[in-house]
């Protein structure tokens, strides 16, 4: 029986994504067009791509997983797990069962924390262009109404909270995007589609594109807004644009983003 985790590389517990990434790699190593069309690179391309269909399939994967635990423990060698006996067939159920329970349990852990991961990627997006908006929108004068202490806490938390952002959007970026293949590549290499839905040209477009329009609109609608709202609370609203208000949407991300980890972990 081939260990089809041995064929790609990764451990049994890999999560589909894992098991789709070693089968790219591989794959474009071992492709027959660029091994000259060997029957050997056929053979190792083909035993790929067997392995990819069977651990990326949930059903498939566990009813394999079953043989495989089936062979580690004997099964089909001479020994007790061979027998009729209604014992040793009972501890056969309970050896599938409990193969077959661990992998299902795997499989639900690997999704929970994909899931979480889009979460927080969709958190830090949402909390920093709303945060410029409003930020862009109210112009808060906390720098100038505050004292030698409060600024320096201020400015201690924009660091924190812009190295948090940086790194956020630095792991978002290794998840969810690639970089395009050039045409070289494409023409002599594999058609393996890519694992990641955005380009990082793409990603990055967005970013920016939301960031600027997101604080275009907030300056826009609270220049709009003083002479007859914002003015009544001068001590909110500035109708200066000053520097330090870029210090308030990466504190407002790192706030966001804690809470959010915070209740995750209650749940």
């Amino acid at each position: 029986m081939v260990d089809y985790y041995k064929v790609l590389g990764v451990r049994r517990s890999a999560s589909a994504r894992e098991v789709k990434s070693a089968y790219r790699r591989l794959a474009r190593l071992h492709h027959p067009d660029v091994n000259g069309g060997s029957e050997k690179a056929a053979r190792d391309f083909a035993l790929l791509s067997l392995a990819y269909r069977t651990l990326t399939d949930p059903q498939e994967r566990a009813y394999y997983d079953a043989q495989l635990l089936r062979r580690e423990e004997g099964f089909t060698n001479s020994s007790v797990f061979r027998s009729n006996n209604p014992h040793a067939q009972r501890m056969r159920r309970v050896a599938v069962q409990a193969r077959m329970d661990k992998v299902v349990d795997n499989l639900i852990q690997a999704e929970r924390q994909e899931n979480f991961a889009m979460q927080q990627a969709v958190f830090t997006t949402v909390s920093l262009f709303l945060s410029t908006f409003f930020v862009g929108w109210f112009r808060p004068r906390l720098w100038q109404m505050s004292g030698g202490f409060a600024r320096v806490l201020i400015f201690v938390l924009f660091l924190v909270g812009l190295g948090h952002l940086f790194t956020r959007l630095r792991d978002y970026f290794r998840r969810y995007t690639y970089q395009p293949r050039s045409l070289h590549d494409s023409i002599t290499g594999d058609s393996v589609a890519p694992d990641k839905p955005f380009t990082r040209f793409a990603a990055s477009s967005f970013l920016i594109g939301g960031y600027a329009v997101a604080c275009g609109a907030g300056l826009l609608l609270g220049s709009q807004m003083y002479s007859s709202i914002l003015s009544a609370v001068p001590f909110l609203y500035d109708p200066q644009i000053r520097p330090e208000l870029i210090f308030y949407p990466p504190i407002a991300v790192l706030i966001v983003d804690t809470l959010h980890t915070l209740a995750s972990k209650m749940d």
